[in-house]
């Protein structure tokens, strides 16, 4: 396979129009941590952005941050730390559960609309992403948004493209909107509730006025013998001291809560927000949305079809991560959803079964026209990821 590895937004615009009507398809390879993720590509060549690199503006005052698309994320994130900042959403790390060794970049991040557990309360990432630029089918630069949030068809583009994997064009900058690191932060924990029990408590934290910043539940076996229903507060100590105080007192019921600080936190969070209980294991890893309170009937359901399965819950109960036997029936999972109104995507599974199973939630038929018709205007030729996240598209 040929990759190409341009240096400049000229040259990649260059890569482009060289394989039009050439009947020679690009894959988009960033840092290569989430190769596995969506429908086997299906492309003879490869452009990437490892020759784009390099922070472009950073505005500390502005709390607005810009790189090249194949910029690690790590340099991104030791930028911001230095100025105390960080980004919002707190972006997954796909490394472990896809046993891979390359550099998360902030372009995936940005294409992918990778967030964490801060998601809940900050948004994912396509909320605080305010800029970017790609290059589309016909090998044309596309300038949307920039270093404000005032243009509000260029910020639409930009949350049209944040999510659609490399199916729309090549992102060559990204410009992102950042917040103050935290003073302190501490978790609250209880332990051994049951999956609806834990899920009624989270709901019951977020919706008081005392902010939970992250929300999850762990089933036992997963982080020890006891399952965990966690929440984790952020601010200043005195802030914090209050609201873990406040939230024991609403929360009584559900007995006296623990409280973990420093790194046994922060590794617990870490392992939550990229789904390392599943790591190094052969099982096929789902991520499924729904509403909070049908999760633990999801699961349930999904448990008795497919013995053997395993989840935890974050998003206050609104994203579960599953992981299940890869020979067991795939369909089951997404049957399990059906009267509950959630979606499902397969995040981690062999090419074969990834071939053979819709990897993203099918589309009603009208949709599936628009979808369609969005990925003709950009890429007239289907030229970007045929076939990554839809057959046929």
């Amino acid at each position: 396979m040929t990759i190409h590895t341009p240096t400049t937004e000229a040259q990649a615009c260059a890569v482009v129009k060289s394989v039009i009507g050439s009947a020679t398809p690009l894959s988009i390879r960033g840092g290569g941590t989430r190769a596995g993720l969506g429908r086997p590509a299906q492309a003879a060549s490869t452009i990437s952005s490892a020759g784009l690199t390099g922070i472009t503006l950073y505005e500390p005052a502005e709390m607005v941050i810009a790189a090249r698309a194949g910029t690690p994320l790590a340099l991104v994130e030791q930028t911001l730390a230095e100025r105390g900042q960080m980004l919002p959403f707190e972006p997954m790390d796909h490394r472990a559960l896809f046993g891979g060794e390359g550099e998360p970049t902030i372009g995936a991040i940005a294409a992918c609309n990778i967030s964490g557990p801060r998601r809940i309360n900050a948004g994912a990432a396509r909320d605080s992403l305010i800029g970017v630029r790609l290059i589309n089918g016909r090998g044309e630069m596309i300038k949307s948004g920039g270093r404000v949030m005032k243009n509000v068809t260029g910020l639409d583009l930009v949350k049209l493209v944040s999510g659609s994997h490399g199916t729309l064009g090549f992102l060559t900058e990204v410009t992102f909107r950042v917040l103050p690191k935290p003073a302190a932060i501490a978790t609250l924990q209880w332990r051994g509730l049951s999956d609806a029990q834990g899920v009624a408590l989270l709901s019951q934290a977020l919706g008081s006025p005392f902010e939970p910043m992250a929300a999850a539940h762990l089933t036992a076996g997963l982080a020890g013998d006891e399952a965990l229903t966690l929440l984790r507060l952020e601010n200043f100590p005195d802030s914090i001291e209050y609201r873990a105080g406040e939230l024991a007192l609403l929360l009584g019921e559900y007995g006296v809560p623990d409280r973990l600080e420093g790194e046994h936190s922060a590794a617990l969070w870490c392992e939550i927000r990229d789904a390392a209980f599943f790591a190094g294991t052969d099982e096929a890893v789902w991520r499924l949305s729904l509403k909070p309170t049908d999760g633990p009937k999801a699961a349930a359901a999904i448990g008795r079809m497919l013995p053997g399965a395993r989840w935890f819950y974050d998003w206050g109960g609104g994203l579960v991560w599953l992981a299940a036997p890869v020979d067991g029936d795939a369909a089951a999972v997404r049957t399990a959803l059906k009267p509950l109104g959630g979606h499902a995507t397969l995040v981690r599974a062999p090419d074969a079964v990834r071939a053979a199973v819709d990897v993203f939630q099918p589309l009603a038929e009208p949709l599936m026209r628009v979808t369609a018709g969005i990925k003709k205007s950009f890429d007239p030729d289907g030229i970007f990821e045929p076939g990554r996240m839809y057959a046929g598209i």
